[in-house]
């Protein structure tokens, strides 16, 4: 006996993610994204001046990302390069 379902599981997976972008999409704030814009309300507002301490922290995080990603996989294959070389000479012994 085969169970029948009423939909396919790709089909319910995709509606989730659709569901998830859409409350993603309707909770997010509204964000001046300009670095003019950031500018001004740092002078003009305290509320602005945290705004842009954000922006500050988001650049630096985009600029350290490459940096760690690299460096990850750098030091891993390095490791694993390592380890390989020390298992091959310990077999050839």
């Amino acid at each position: 006996m085969r169970v029948q379902y009423r939909y396919e599981p790709a089909f319910v997976r995709w509606m989730l993610i659709a569901l998830a972008l859409a409350l993603v999409c309707l909770i997010a704030s509204v964000a001046a994204a300009c670095p003019t814009c950031k500018e001004g309300l740092a002078e003009t507002d305290p509320h602005g001046q945290s705004i842009a301490a954000g922006y500050y922290y988001s650049i630096l995080f985009m600029m350290a990302m490459p940096f760690a990603i690299l460096g990850t996989f750098g030091s891993l294959a390095y490791l694993s390069i390592r380890r390989a070389q020390r298992d091959q000479s310990q077999e050839s012994n």
